[in-house]
């Protein structure tokens, strides 16, 4: 299992301490919730160079956020040194998608071009919740937010880290020039698409 921290993939960040027994609030950033903070399941931290691994001992749940009891935490005050810190899991044990359907961390650094060739930029983040997601993607002298949606993001290639666009009139009207790829054409794909967050 890989435990470099640059690699591993965001699932949460302590908000802060609960109560007097080393119990945590965190704000997830997870499309499974419930699932990433079970009791049993384990989730990592970084203390400066190491990583380290904390135990979910228990969880509960208040307004959509997990009331986590780590095995390791086991005061008040181990939880608030806990405040801030970002909770990770390593990339290979997120659960495989489904056809279509991506997690954010593998559209992030995509080129972004248009369906004629011309390079839009890269993708710098996905943003959206409840079914509606935009490509936000870095033009070079300005950002760009792309719907992805099947109409428009026509191909997702990740083994290429690229997507074809083929955007609707005015989306890029704050795009830097356009730059053509030597030996592009014109063409569409029959492939449809929908972060641990998924689209």
């Amino acid at each position: 299992m890989t435990l470099e921290w640059e690699t591993m993939v965001l699932v949460g960040r302590v908000a802060r301490a609960h109560g007097n027994r080393g119990r945590v609030i965190v704000n997830p950033d997870s499309d499974f919730v419930e699932d990433r903070f079970r009791p049993g399941n384990t989730v990592y931290v970084r203390h400066g160079d190491r990583v380290e691994p904390l135990s979910i001992r228990d969880v509960r749940f208040h307004q959509h956020r997990p009331i986590v009891a780590f095995d390791e935490v086991a005061t008040m005050t181990e939880a608030e040194e806990l405040a801030s810190a970002e909770l990770r899991v390593p990339m290979d044990t997120l659960e495989r998608l489904p056809a279509g359907v991506f997690y954010h961390h593998e559209l992030t650094g995509c080129r972004v071009e248009t369906v004629e060739g011309a390079v839009v930029g890269r993708v710098s983040g996905v943003e959206g919740d409840g079914g509606i997601y935009r490509l936000v993607v870095d033009g070079g002298s300005a950002e760009i937010l792309v719907p992805l949606v099947d109409e428009i993001c026509v191909r997702i290639d990740l083994a290429a880290a690229a997507i074809t666009i083929d955007p609707p009139e005015g989306l890029l009207d704050l795009n830097p020039p356009p730059r053509r790829r030597a030996g592009t054409s014109r063409r569409r794909s029959d492939i449809s698409q929908g972060r641990d967050r998924h689209v």
